[in-house]
């Protein structure tokens, strides 16, 4: 069964971290580009970060630049999403998934699996 299982959301105060994590079964992420998107409540989903299969290289939206890092860990199967400088702004529904462009829109369209989703809540 293909699947995608996202963890590490929470609460944190603004400036602070997190790491998301996102592991895959039944299938081999190194084999797709995995994006990480966020969805804020009533708007539509937006790319945040992606990983190439090709090269590990990287694509990550301007909001994000420069705090955000996403990096792959082939040996556990699982793409993770460190959260640095976090801002109430980040506050959103955070999905990985797999399969598709590595770009902000193509993110949101992937099309191998998606996961679950988890919340990341940035407030004082």
């Amino acid at each position: 069964q293909v699947q995608l299982v996202e963890s590490g959301g929470g609460l944190v105060q603004p400036g602070g971290s997190l790491r998301l994590s996102c592991a895959a079964s039944g299938f081999t992420l190194d084999a797709y580009n995995i994006g990480w998107s966020r969805q804020f409540p009533g708007k539509e989903r937006e790319g945040v970060a992606c990983i190439y299969s090709s090269d590990g290289s990287t694509f990550y939206a301007d909001s994000v630049k420069g705090r955000f890092t996403i990096a792959r860990d082939n040996a556990k199967n699982t793409v993770y999403l460190q959260m640095d400088s976090l801002k109430p702004e980040d506050t959103a529904v955070y999905y990985c998934a797999a399969g598709g462009r590595c770009d902000y829109s193509g993110i949101g369209t992937m099309s191998r699996a998606w996961g679950q989703g988890t919340q990341v809540t940035v407030s004082s």
